[in-house]
């Protein structure tokens, strides 16, 4: 009997290009995790359209976030990797957390206050409030047990826990009437539970990647200035050109990560080369403490260009084939169908629909 693999779901959106932020924040996570982990990897489309309907290019947006999974290293036959329009189970089992999950919660997200800015509320696409529903049906829909996440994205992943425990409980013996589930307990009473507790992912301490113009903000795809980030997409040249303009301080680097406070821009600059390297920031500054930036940042263009030239080199060569990119795609969307049709005709059962 094969040990069990914990299921691990985790999507990108295809809006903007890629840069260095989501590769050491997210997808080169995703490739490390597929080694001990069933994986599905998904390029979330719907999501795309809650707070912007209407995209010049998005069939080239989802092919490139594909295109970057698998140059990155994710092994689109062993694990899925698919596109989330191409399985509308999802949109499916949204409809039924939009019915199980309280309008209260929707509007505490973080997310939609800060993009609403707490008015204007009455501009904003029904979309945009309940998206969240649609979060938890990604994961849930695959009854996935892992969701590598970050800072931003803890309160969403509490919310999929608080929709999988509501639907449990509201349905408990409905549950045990179809001759599924399992009993878990939920504080301290037993539940015949479908869904499970989704447990977040949080492998060390994830790099925090900020704009090369500004070491107050994250690196952005919506960033106006595209001397901000460094794109997967980037040439040897081009990575060169923007981290020798990136903001730095007139003094020398530090020989102690103390030594970092009041730097954003240093701290960023020693961060993303720690990251790169896989060492910590107090090895980097072993390294290169007491040196100007003159020095440092040529080493880190070195740095740079030979973890994500080969990276680079592979989207290119993926994009130039739309048709192998598409073929992956359709062959991940009908392998997700398959899995997702079996939770949802559970899950028509369950709730008493006619099949």
């Amino acid at each position: 009997m094969s040990a069990f693999k914990p299921l691990v779901f985790s999507g990108v959106q295809p809006t903007g290009n890629l840069h260095l932020g989501n590769y050491l924040g997210a997808i080169r996570k995703f490739v490390a995790l597929q080694e001990d982990n069933d994986c599905i990897y998904c390029v979330v489309d719907l999501h795309a359209i809650t707070a912007q309907l209407v995209h010049e290019d998005m069939r080239g947006q989802i092919r490139s976030i594909a295109a970057a999974f698998i140059a990155a290293g994710i092994d689109p036959k062993k694990h899925i990797v698919f596109n989330q329009s191409a399985v509308p189970q999802h949109a499916e089992l949204a409809w039924i957390f939009n019915c199980v999950a309280r309008i209260g919660w929707m509007e505490r997200m973080t997310q939609f206050k800060d993009k609403t800015g707490g008015k204007n509320a009455e501009q904003v696409s029904l979309g945009l409030l309940a998206y969240p529903s649609l979060m938890a049906a990604d994961i849930l829909v695959y009854r996935a047990t892992h969701v590598p996440v970050g800072d931003d994205q803890k309160q969403h992943l509490e919310l999929t826990r608080d929709i999988a425990q509501k639907f449990n409980i509201d349905f408990g013996n409905h549950i045990r009437k179809a001759g599924t589930g399992v009993d878990i307990v939920v504080g301290e009473e037993p539940v015949h539970a479908y869904f499970p507790m989704v447990e977040p992912l949080i492998g060390g301490p994830a790099p925090r990647v900020m704009s090369l113009r500004d070491g107050t903000k994250k690196m952005s795809k919506s960033d106006a200035s595209d001397l901000s980030r460094i794109n997967l997409t980037d040439d040897a040249e081009t990575i060169s050109k923007k981290i020798r303009k990136a903001k730095t301080d007139p003094d020398a680097l530090p020989s102690e990560v103390e030594g970092l406070k009041g730097r954003p821009e240093a701290d960023n600059l020693v961060g993303i080369y720690a990251a790169l390297a896989d060492k910590t920031k107090a090895d980097v500054l072993a390294e290169f403490g007491g040196q100007q930036f003159s020095a440092f940042k040529p080493a880190l263009v070195d740095l740079a260009v030979n973890v994500l030239s080969p990276i680079t080199d592979e989207m290119r060569r993926l994009m130039d084939d739309t048709s192998h990119i598409d073929a992956i795609l359709r062959d991940g969307g009908e392998r997700a169908r398959a899995r997702a049709e079996k939770t949802m005709k559970e899950v028509r059962d369950i709730i008493g629909f006619v099949q």
